[in-house]
Parts: structure tokens; C-alpha cells; sequence
């Protein structure tokens, strides 16, 4: 329930809080380290002045039985802070600052442990001091006795120095937390800046005003590739739509003419009395412009269906040869109303995996072409090379355009020097189908003049 909460916060506000935690573990572990730090390096101050002293007083018992009275004032320097004690092994006391009064400072157990060497006490209290004192106990030997001389240190300068110290780690770390956080979020909020810039221009854009771009930010940076990407996107899409509206243009274009035609023999058939004839006339005529919607419609359910990447290809293992007589001998009976010739060329026994019906569609509309804008012999000619297999259907007319090669297979483009006039469909369905196997399609013209037609298949 949390982090669904959490997912709900701007990013702002959750890269913000995710440096403010990473900052307090941050200024917890430095806090903890100085803290430690410092402790140590007072610890070992003190330490350090208590084996000074020590070793100070140590000469003196060793000089005079009274050395502490004799000399402890300039060794021990601030009497209030520091005392020393000298014991014998037994307890009983040899010698004391004054204001240890007559009480050893250590206890048996202590004292013990102090004989067997040099030994730091801490945390002592000390009879008549408020705050326990820190002590440092070395064996030695004077007057031909066993003594032990003792040097203490009150706590109270240490406890003050890191009471302070914790107090301001305490009050100062929130304080940079907070800066620091609040720094974060503006931080955070300026590199978002050109997020917000795109969003809003993004909410801008509509299809009423096509070219418009998201703002790219100078840095070269992720945004920057995400907005280049998306403004890359944005001209695809545009792209896309264009050939949407034009496609839809030309279909609309294209289906009124055999629509006008249609009702026009169909009002004239019904406008006036006519012979039999007449209207059989008018009948064949209005089937004629029926199969031809009929095709056109056929024809474009084909391309918006490669569009959409649903052309459904049913491949089976065939025989080029059995494909190309298939197409030739479905033109054979117009070729010869024509006076024109049909011829297949393929290699023996050349099997490929298509699908024969799309293969003969794609192949049927380009004949057709051949056979209403070429002139001669259409020969269907398919040969492996270097792998692949290629159909060319080849005629011996004028050949293409220069200018047409180029948008050859766009939809709806025609041939505008061709007296017959089609839909500008066939050579683009024949790329669908051609792109739908793993081939592709190219036009050119041959050099002892005609066109060539040729699809590039995987063999």
C-alpha cells in the first residue's frame, strides 16, 4: 500500500526523498565517525597526559618520600581536574594530593591488577568529585618498597567536549538535511524542466497543424535523445497518415468513376423505352463496371491487409514452372485476341515454398500490364542466382517512363503517357505479395527495349 502510494507522488517529490533518505544514512554514518573520532582523540589525550604526569611523579617518589607534597603542584598543574595517590602493596597510603584526603582510590582488585603492571581505570568515582575521573596505575620501587603510583584525570572536560559536540551533530545535520533536500527537489525540478516542456508541447500538437516538433534541449543528453526520438515518431506518424489521406483520396477517386458510370447506364436504361438490346447493351455494361468495383475492392482489402500485416500466406513446396504456365495459360486466350505471344522459361524441376495463389495474383497483374501497355512477346522467365530465385516478366514494348520507375510501385500511380488507364494497383499489390514471402519487387528496362518486371524471392 506504500509504495503504491509512493508511485503516485510527481518524480520530482520521489527523487527528492530518495536523496533525503540516502543523505540522512549519509550524515548519520559521517555524524557516528566524528563523533567516534573525536571521543578517541580526546581519550587519548587524556591518556597521554595521565603517562606524562605518571611517569613525573614516578621520578619524585623515587627522589623523596614526599614528592607529591614537594613537587605535585608543579607536576599535576590544575589541582581541580588532576590528583595522584601513592600506595604501597598493600593499600595503605604512602603519599596524596591533598584533595584525596586519607582514602585510597583503589580498591583491592584494582590495586592488584595495578602490581602486575601498568593499568588505566576508567570511569572511577572519586570521593569528594562529582564526575568519575579516568586513572592510570604504574608499579615501581622507592626507598627499597614496592609502590604504586596512581594519577587520575576528572571526566568532566571530555563529557562537556562531546556533549557539545553531539549537540551540534544533533541540531546541524537536520539542518543540512533539510537544505540539502530542498536542494535536491529544485535540483530535480530543473532537470525535469524539459520533460515539462515537451509535455506541454506534446499537448499541443494535433493533426491540424502537421510538422509541428517537441522542443530539443541543447545538452546532448538522454532527453535529448528522447525528444529527437519523438519528434522522429511524430514524422513517421504524419508520414503514415498522409498516405492514409491520400489513399483514401485516390480509393474515393477511383470508385467514383465506375459508381458514375454505373448509375448512368442504369438511369438511361430506365429513362426511356428501349429495345431489348438496348438494354442487354446496358446490362453487360453495368456488369463490366460491377466487376470491375469488384476487383478495385478486392485489390485494396489486399493492401490493407499487407498494411496491417494480415495478408495470410498459405506456403507450400511447388514447382516455379507449374506457377509461371499457370498465369501464361490463363492469358493465352486474350494473348491471341491480341496476336501476341505468351512463353515460359524456368529452370527443370525448380521447387520454391509459396503461396501458388498470391504467387499467380502478383504475377497475373503484371502480365495484364504487359499485355495492355507492352507490345510483342511476354515471356515469364525465372532463374536462380546466387541463392535466389527471380521472376521477370519481360515484354517488348516502349518500356517504362524514367520518371514512373521510381514510384512504380506507390499505389494509385499511373503511367500518364499510357492511353488505357487502371486503377494503379497491380504493380503494388505485387510488391505486397512479393514482401509478404521475404522478397521484394524492381522495374527497369531492358536494353533491347521493353519492360522488365522482376520479383526477388528467397529460394
Amino acid at each position: 500500500m506504500r509504495f503504491t502510494r509512493l508511485r503516485r507522488l510527481p518524480i520530482r517529490v520521489r527523487l527528492a526523498l530518495a536523496f533525503t533518505v540516502a543523505m540522512a544514512l549519509v550524515l548519520g554514518i559521517v555524524g557516528f565517525f566524528v563523533y567516534e573520532g573525536v571521543s578517541g582523540a580526546v581519550d587519548r589525550s587524556i591518556d597521554s597526559g595521565l603517562t606524562a604526569r605518571a611517569g613525573d611523579i614516578t621520578a619524585l617518589v623515587r627522589q623523596a618520600d614526599s614528592g607529591l607534597r614537594q613537587g605535585g603542584g608543579a607536576v599535576l598543574g590544575d589541582q581541580d581536574e588532576s590528583f595522584a595517590q601513592v600506595l604501597d602493596y598493600d593499600g595503605r597510603i604512602f603519599d596524596s594530593t591533598p584533595q584525596l584526603a586519607d582514602k585510597a582510590i583503589l580498591s583491592r582488585v584494582q590495586l592488584g591488577q595495578a602490581v602486575a603492571g601498568a593499568t588505566f581505570f576508567d570511569g572511577v568515582l572519586i570521593p569528594g568529585m562529582e564526575d568519575p575521573a579516568r586513572l592510570l596505575a604504574v608499579p615501581t620501587v622507592a626507598q627499597d618498597r614496592g609502590l604504586v603510583v596512581v594519577v587520575g584525570a576528572s571526566l568532566e572536560g571530555r563529557e562537556e567536549t562531546l556533549s557539545q559536540l553531539f549537540t551540534r551533530l544533533s541540531v546541524w545535520g537536520p539542518v543540512a538535511l533539510l537544505l540539502s533536500s530542498f536542494l535536491a527537489y529544485v535540483l530535480a525540478t530543473a532537470a525535469l524542466r524539459p520533460v515539462e516542456l515537451m509535455r506541454r508541447e506534446a499537448s499541443a500538437i494535433s493533426a491540424a497543424e502537421p510538422g509541428r516538433r517537441l522542443p530539443v534541449p541543447e545538452a546532448r543528453d538522454e532527453l535529448a535523445r528522447l525528444s529527437t526520438t519523438l519528434n522522429e515518431m511524430l514524422a513517421r506518424l504524419e508520414a503514415a497518415m498522409e498516405t492514409e489521406r491520400t489513399f483514401v483520396s485516390d480509393a474515393s477517386h477511383e470508385l467514383r468513376t465506375p459508381l458514375s458510370l454505373l448509375k448512368t447506364e442504369l438511369e438511361l436504361a430506365l429513362a426511356q423505352k428501349r429495345s431489348t438490346a438496348e438494354l442487354e447493351e446496358a446490362l453487360r455494361s453495368a456488369a463490366f463496371e460491377t466487376d470491375r468495383l469488384t476487383q478495385l475492392a478486392e485489390d485494396l482489402l489486399v493492401l490493407a491487409r499487407a498494411d496491417q500485416g494480415r495478408l495470410q500466406i498459405r506456403s507450400e513446396e511447388i514447382d516455379i514452372r507449374r506457377i509461371l504456365e499457370g498465369v501464361r495459360d490463363r492469358f493465352a486466350l486474350r494473348a491471341g485476341d491480341l496476336e501476341r505471344d505468351l512463353t515460359v522459361a524456368a529452370p527443370p524441376s525448380f521447387v520454391v515454398r509459396v503461396d501458388r495463389l498470391r504467387m499467380e495474383q502478383a504475377l497475373s497483374n503484371i502480365v495484364d500490364n504487359a499485355l495492355r501497355h507492352g507490345e510483342g512477346t511476354v515471356e515469364l522467365q525465372a532463374e536462380e542466382v546466387e541463392g535466389s530465385l527471380e521472376v521477370h516478366v519481360l515484354d517488348e514494348g516502349p518500356g517504362f517512363p524514367a520518371e514512373f520507375i521510381p514510384r512504380a510501385f506507390e499505389r494509385f500511380a499511373r503511367d500518364e503517357s499510357r492511353s488505357e488507364r487502371g486503377a494503379g494497383l497491380g504493380l503494388a499489390i505485387a510488391a505486397a505479395i512479393a514482401e509478404s514471402h521475404g522478397g521484394s519487387m524492381r522495374v527497369g528496362n531492358r536494353d533491347s527495349g521493353g519492360a522488365d518486371v522482376c520479383m526477388f524471392l528467397p529460394a
